[in-house]
C-alpha cells in the first residue's frame, strides 16, 4: 500500500509543478490594473483620505500575483508621481497596505499629463507592460481637471485599456461620459465620498469581468461599430486569425477580416443601429487547434437629435425656442442652446436638462435677426445639433397724446374701421369696406421678419423651421362690408 502512496503523492507533486509553470487557470483573472488617484489641492483631506480608503477596500479581495492581476498607483497633481508601480506588491493585502500609505501631494488637478504619463510609463510595451493582458483604468476624480482630458484617454482606450469612472458628484455629466469606456452607464458612476462603499462590490465585479483571459471581449459599443479584444494565442509565425461577422437575423451576409497571429484586437465600424450581430474569432494555428470563440453584440440605437425648432412668443428682448427632443434608449444626456446676432457679436449659451424640450433666450435686441443652435449631447461623447433663425420684433414706441375731439368727431372710445395698415399693403378701395385684420398668432413658415420686424435680409433657403407672427393679407377681407364704429 506504500508504493502506491507514494506514487499518488509524486504524481499529485508533478502535476502541481507542471501547472505552477503552464500559469494560472483559463478561469483566472489576468490583467493590469491601474488606479488614478485625484491627489490635488482640489480635494479635500477628508475626500481624499475616504477615496484612498475606498481603493484600498477595493483592491484587497482581489486575485493580485505575478501571473494573475497587477495593480499600480498614480497620483493626479501638477506632475504624475507613481505610489507603486505594476508588480511592485504581489497580495490584496499588501497593494491596500500601499493605498493607505499614500499621502496627497495637493497642486493642480493635471489629469490630462497623468494619463499621457501612465501610457508613456505603464501601460506601453517598451515600459515592461505585459504584452496581450487586459488592461483596466480605475479614475477616482472630484470631476475637474486643469488639462484636457479626452484626447490621452482616448489615446488609452485606442490601446485596448478600459477605463472606469468614480466621480465623487461634482464632475461634468456629458465630459466624463465620453470618457469612460461605452457604455457608460456601466463604466461610470457617481456617488457621494460618504457611500463609496455602496459601489465597491459592484465595480470590483465589473473590473474582473474585464479581466478574465482566453475570452473574446467587446468594448466601445456604438450605434455604428464597436471594438473587440482578445489574449494572444498565435505568434505571427504560428498562424493567423480569421474574424467573422453577421448581422443575427442574416447569418448569410458575412463579413470577414484575416489577421496577423500578434494581433489582439480589431474594430468594426459602419453597423446599424439598434442590430444584433454575431462575432466568430477563429484562430488558424499550425502547431495545435484551437476552438472558435464566439460572442454576440448589439449595437445602440441611432443617436437622433432635434429634428425641428419652433420659435415663439417673441418679444422685442426674448423669444421661446422649442424643439422635438431626442426620444428612446439613446435619449439625450441634455441640450445646450446657443444664440447670437446674425450680424455679428457675442453668442450666448443656455444650458437645458434632459427631459426639457424649451427654453426662453433673455436679453436680446430689438428688431434683429439671431441665428439659434439647439445641440444634444449623447452619452457615446457625440453631438446632434440643428439650427434656425428668429427675429425680434422692434420696441414699441410710446403713443402720442390723442388730439382734441374735433366737432363731428366719433366720441372717445368709439374705433373706425379701418385702422392704419402695414407698411407694403395695399390701401382699400374707395367706398369699398375697410380691411379686417384679425387677431392672429403663430403660423408655421417664413422667418418671421415682415415689414418693420426685421430690417436684415434673411435667405429663404435657410434650413430650419419656425415659429412667428405674419398680418393676414388685405386682400383676402377687401370683399367684407363697412363697419360701424366699434364700443370699447
Amino acid at each position: 500500500m506504500l508504493p502506491w502512496t507514494a506514487l499518488g503523492l509524486a504524481l499529485s507533486l508533478w502535476l502541481a509543478r507542471s501547472g505552477a509553470e503552464r500559469g494560472p487557470l483559463v478561469s483566472a483573472p489576468q490583467g493590469d490594473l491601474l488606479f488614478l488617484l485625484d491627489s490635488s489641492a482640489s480635494v479635500s483631506h477628508y475626500e481624499f483620505s475616504r477615496v484612498r480608503e475606498f481603493l484600498g477596500q477595493l483592491a484587497a479581495p482581489l486575485p493580485l500575483g505575478p501571473e494573475a492581476l497587477r495593480a499600480s498607483l498614480v497620483h493626479v497633481s501638477s506632475q504624475p508621481h507613481t505610489e507603486f508601480a505594476f508588480g511592485q506588491h504581489n497580495s490584496g493585502a499588501a497593494v491596500q497596505d500601499a493605498i493607505r500609505a499614500a499621502t496627497q501631494l495637493m497642486g493642480n488637478t493635471n489629469t490630462g499629463l497623468a494619463l499621457a504619463y501612465a501610457k508613456q510609463q505603464l501601460f506601453a510595451e517598451a515600459a515592461g507592460a505585459r504584452l496581450g493582458v487586459p488592461k483596466v483604468l480605475v479614475w477616482v476624480t472630484d470631476g475637474g481637471s486643469s488639462d484636457p482630458v479626452g484626447p490621452p484617454m482616448q489615446e488609452l482606450k485606442d490601446l485596448g485599456v478600459t477605463v472606469f469612472i468614480v466621480s465623487t458628484g461634482r464632475g461634468n455629466l456629458l465630459e466624463l461620459s465620453a470618457a469612460a469606456s461605452a457604455p457608460a452607464g456601466k463604466h461610470l458612476h457617481f456617488v457621494d465620498v460618504d457611500d463609496l462603499h455602496i459601489i465597491a462590490q459592484e465595480l470590483r465585479s465589473s473590473i474582473l469581468d474585464s479581466m478574465q483571459p482566453q475570452q473574446l471581449r467587446v468594448s466601445e459599443v456604438t450605434s455604428s461599430g464597436f471594438r473587440l479584444a482578445w489574449p494572444p494565442l498565435l505568434t505571427a509565425d504560428s498562424g493567423y486569425y480569421v474574424l467573422e461577422l453577421a448581422p443575427s437575423d442574416e447569418p448569410g451576409t458575412v463579413r470577414r477580416q484575416q489577421l496577423p497571429g500578434n494581433a489582439t484586437g480589431w474594430s468594426w465600424a459602419g453597423l446599424d443601429p439598434d442590430r444584433d450581430y454575431d462575432v466568430a474569432l477563429v484562430p488558424e494555428s499550425n502547431e495545435r487547434l484551437l476552438k472558435p470563440q464566439h460572442l454576440r453584440v448589439r449595437t445602440l440605437p441611432e443617436e437622433a437629435g432635434p429634428e425641428r425648432i419652433v420659435i415663439s412668443h417673441t418679444r422685442p428682448r426674448s423669444l421661446r425656442v422649442s424643439w422635438a427632443p431626442a426620444l428612446g434608449p439613446a435619449a439625450a444626456l441634455g441640450y445646450h442652446v446657443q444664440f447670437g446676432p446674425l450680424r455679428g457679436g457675442a453668442a450666448q449659451r443656455v444650458e437645458v436638462p434632459a427631459g426639457h424640450n424649451s427654453t426662453t433666450l433673455q436679453g436680446l435686441a430689438p428688431g434683429t435677426a439671431y441665428l439659434v443652435t439647439v445641440t444634444a449631447a449623447f452619452r457615446s461623447g457625440r453631438e446632434r445639433a440643428l439650427s434656425a433663425k428668429a427675429c425680434t420684433p422692434e420696441a414699441e414706441q410710446p403713443r402720442p397724446a390723442p388730439p382734441a375731439a374735433a366737432a363731428g368727431a366719433p366720441r372717445p372710445g368709439a374705433v373706425r374701421w379701418p385702422p392704419r395698415l402695414l407698411e407694403g399693403s395695399p390701401a382699400p378701395e374707395p367706398g369699398g369696406g375697410g380691411a379686417r385684420r384679425r387677431n392672429q398668432g403663430p403660423v408655421l413658415g417664413g422667418w418671421g421678419c415682415g415689414p418693420g420686424l426685421c430690417p436684415e435680409a434673411i435667405p429663404r433657403d435657410f434650413p430650419a423651421l419656425v415659429l412667428s407672427s405674419r398680418p393676414e393679407p388685405v386682400s383676402a377681407l377687401r370683399n367684407a362690408g363697412p363697419d360701424p364704429p366699434l364700443e370699447l
